[in-house]
């Protein structure tokens, strides 16, 4: 008989829901289902709360509401009925940021919202405290990190900010094209406006949070929305300097597992240091009489995860 889970928890990703009929993607060929995907993260809610063994938290992998809403004039009320339905659950979420949060709230409106799953410390987390990125323990030599894959990102900054600046001054360097989210021509198509990528102060905490974990035997799972690699994504949906990242990662024997949302037919793939990176179906191109949510089993070796509609069933040994 298999021991009990050392953890468990929910995952799901790219919600975006908005109070309005399907639509279609920017391609004009996907069907995007925005008002069915609430009544799909509330069918998500009421089996994790029926899990046995219950589960210990969710992550939410971002863009959990839709960037129309903030033309509707529907962002706050749209953010409210999910935090709802995802409040009914007895145990905490974390979530990371995704483009959709940052087409319709700014950084400093989302820092006060309950999205901003950082904890109120100060020593989990970079020292810029709009920088969504933390850690924290769930169970003995077990660590989660949540990365901001917007740090450096046009999204959600004032034009001005020194962070805007940067974050075009990147984009423009790689992207001459009159449309900033069109990949049309480029040597590297995910440099993009909605994606983004992780600053340097960011990466050196990352590396330093690694670090404590290489020394005190701890496995990683880290989470973002924007994929790190390459073959968990389809080449566009991917951080702008991923390899920085995996540069970071693959510096420590710690991390066996990142979880990523943001390409909404999901992917798969294990990299050549024996990191699992999964990038998660999207609940707002999933049919309203399927789903797109999972529970993952972490063991002392292992890691499960029972997908529901959508998602596969997945064994991803460490």
């Amino acid at each position: 008989m298999q021991a009990a889970p050392r953890v468990a928890f929910g995952v799901v990703a790219d919600i975006q829901f908005a109070d309005a009929e399907d639509g279609h993607d920017f391609g004009g060929c996907r069907r995007r289902y925005y008002r069915h995907s609430l009544r799909l993260l509330r069918e998500a809610v009421r089996a994790w709360a029926d899990e046995s063994p219950p589960i210990d938290f969710v992550l939410q992998l971002g863009d959990s509401i839709d960037g129309q809403n903030v033309r509707r004039g529907e962002a706050e009320s749209a953010l409210q009925q999910v935090l709802a339905v995802l409040g009914e659950l007895s145990v905490p979420v974390h979530h990371a940021w995704g483009n959709h949060e940052l087409y319709n709230f700014s950084r400093a409106r989302l820092v006060q919202s309950g999205l901003y799953s950082r904890p109120a410390g100060g020593s989990d987390g970079p020292p810029d405290r709009e920088c969504h990125a933390y850690h924290w323990s769930p169970a003995p030599r077990l660590r989660l990190v949540v990365l901001d894959t917007y740090d450096v990102s046009t999204l959600g900054t004032e034009p001005g900010s020194p962070r805007y600046q940067e974050s075009v001054r990147v984009l423009r360097e790689k992207n001459p094209n009159d449309d900033l989210n069109s990949p049309a021509g480029l040597k590297e198509p995910y440099f993009v406006a909605f994606n983004g990528g992780f600053s340097q102060a960011q990466l050196d905490w990352f590396n330093e949070v690694l670090k404590f974990s290489d020394e005190n035997q701890e496995k990683v799972i880290v989470m973002g929305h924007v994929p790190i690699h390459p073959y968990a994504s389809n080449g566009v949906c991917l951080a702008w300097n991923y390899e920085a990242a995996l540069s970071v990662i693959h510096s420590h024997r710690c991390v066996v597992c990142v979880l990523a949302g943001h390409l909404h037919d999901g992917a798969y793939c294990l990299d050549s240091h024996g990191v699992h990176h999964l990038t998660l179906e999207g609940v707002v191109e999933t049919p309203p009489e399927s789903n797109a949510f999972g529970t993952i089993y972490v063991y002392e070796d292992k890691m499960i995860l029972k997908g529901r509609g959508r998602i596969p069933d997945r064994v991803m040994h460490f």
